[in-house]
């Protein structure tokens, strides 16, 4: 593992033990569960499906495909995280691979091939965004879709730091992407793309200010 790597996997390691207290995070809540249960369906082709979900994080995502009756494959670059998303899809009684990895370039091992490509808030933790979007698309199969949940929470100040990890490379997408940001540096590379805005608190356990949305992509 590359000492930038490092960096990033031990930041979000120091959270892992407090991760899934986030409502849209952990999915504890029925309500909250439920709203992204609804929105994953809409999102996903019939069952079931081979999907790469890109940092995973806990898992939350993953269950809710499993359960879906979808076969998800799971990598982030925090073993801890990899830990907890592995005893919870276990726990629930799903055999899902789950693995440490870097998900802007997948490991082999995960699989070369997949019907959907998920990630969710993702992009802004990454050195070099596009070109991550460029590999996974090389993943998907013909007509196959990438499913990007993401928002723009933040701008950073002139002279900020443009990394939330010491030691680490600049993310260019520091504090998230807008959506027509993000929709410009797919349309090169897809078929088709479309955004849906979530400004639905209940997906996120409490009332937004910001710009969430989800862009479901066709290769």
């Amino acid at each position: 593992m590359s000492e930038n790597s490092a960096s990033i996997a031990s930041f979000w390691d120091a959270s892992a033990a407090s991760f899934d207290e986030e409502a849209d995070h952990g999915l504890r809540d029925p309500d909250v569960k439920a709203a992204w249960a609804e929105r994953l369906r809409s999102w996903m082709p019939a069952s079931p499906a081979d999907v790469l979900d890109l940092g995973c994080g806990t898992g939350s995502l993953s269950l809710v495909l499993a359960e879906q009756g979808h076969r998800p494959v799971g990598v982030d670059l925090a073993p801890l995280m990899i830990e907890q998303a592995r005893r919870k899809l276990t726990a629930a009684g799903f055999d899902a691979a789950m693995m440490v990895g870097d998900a802007s370039n997948p490991p082999a091992q995960a699989g070369t091939s997949f019907e959907v490509i998920l990630s969710r808030h993702l992009l802004w933790t990454l050195p070099d965004p596009q070109e991550a979007l460029r590999r996974w698309i090389g993943l998907l199969r013909p007509g196959g879709r990438l499913i990007l949940i993401e928002g723009r929470w933040a701008t950073a100040e002139p002279g900020e730091a443009q990394s939330y990890a010491a030691g680490s490379e600049s993310m260019p997408w520091m504090g998230g992407v807008e959506a027509e940001r993000l929709l410009a540096a797919l349309r090169p590379l897809v078929e088709t793309a479309h955004v849906e805005p979530l400004p639905d608190p209940t997906l996120w356990g409490r009332t937004i200010q910001d710009e969430r949305y989800a862009v479901v992509a066709f290769a």
